[in-house]
């Protein structure tokens, strides 16, 4: 439980059928935690656009942004492996620049690898990125970034031609270097192939159980994101009712002076 995730750890939890736990988080005391009940890797996911900075879509998230969370949840950290979501356009534009931004993450940040989202028209980008010594998390499904390409964040891969592309797309991907694929959205059928046919662990949200581990959004999860809730999300938590009351009790509290109480004065 205390021995540092890395990825030969994931390697070995693939090849022993244990499950991999991973959560996202963007700060210091959510990353603490975290860290101290075990989960094995912690993702500074882009959707920090959506849950922390109050932005429609992911699009919008700079580098400047991810690197800010992303030193803030390492030092909340000490077991599990941190990966930063490289944003829109940050890799996009040439090789040269991806390898350099996905450097900033263990550079300036202190992250232990980098994600980023897309199948063969990535792999040239992967390689670089993997031959400068990064390790990289693959993406495929439902990619946000491409949110307005694939016209809304629908299931995909239904049809055997996705169906057969994906497949396509998380082998080259394994042979561009990366060290595990995030499987976002499809069809659990779909994710169970995948992860029978390449030897990097598949991570899957919302892509059923035969996934070699897990992924949710942890406002999601605590139910503290209410904009919606996907299907596949599962609430152990109703955090935002929680708060709600704690902060309506502090409100009332104060406007008729039940708080502070002796025991809070000096």
């Amino acid at each position: 439980m205390n021995k540092k995730v890395t990825v030969n750890t994931l390697v070995e939890m693939k090849q022993n059928n244990e499950k991999i736990t991973m959560l996202t988080a963007y700060d210091y005391i959510t990353s603490s935690l975290i860290d101290e009940l075990g989960v094995d890797i912690i993702l500074v996911g882009d959707s920090l656009g959506m849950v922390v900075l109050g932005y429609d879509t992911t699009l919008p998230v700079t580098m400047e942004e991810m690197l800010h969370h992303t030193k803030a949840v390492v030092r909340g950290t000490r077991r599990s492996m941190i990966i930063g979501d490289m944003p829109f356009m940050s890799y996009q534009l040439s090789a040269t620049e991806a390898v350099y931004n996905a450097g900033r993450f263990l550079k300036e940040a202190n992250a232990h690898g980098v994600k980023l989202e897309g199948g063969n028209e990535v792999t040239p980008v992967v390689s670089k990125i993997v031959e400068a010594g990064i390790p990289v998390m693959g993406h495929l499904g439902v990619t946000p970034q491409s949110v307005h390409q694939l016209g809304g964040y629908g299931v995909q891969g239904k049809e055997t031609k996705a169906a057969k592309k994906m497949i396509s797309d998380a082998k080259a991907l394994e042979d561009a270097g990366v060290f595990a694929i995030v499987l976002e959205k499809i069809p659990a059928e779909l994710a169970a192939r995948i992860t029978e046919i390449i030897s990097v662990p598949t991570i899957g949200i919302g892509a059923g159980l035969y996934c070699d581990g897990q992924v949710l959004v942890t406002q999601d999860m605590l139910g503290m994101f209410e904009k919606f809730v996907p299907k596949f999300v599962k609430q152990y938590a109703n955090l935002s009712g929680d708060i709600r009351a704690a902060i309506d009790n502090y409100v009332k509290e104060v406007k008729s002076g039940a708080f502070p109480g002796e025991e809070h004065s000096f």
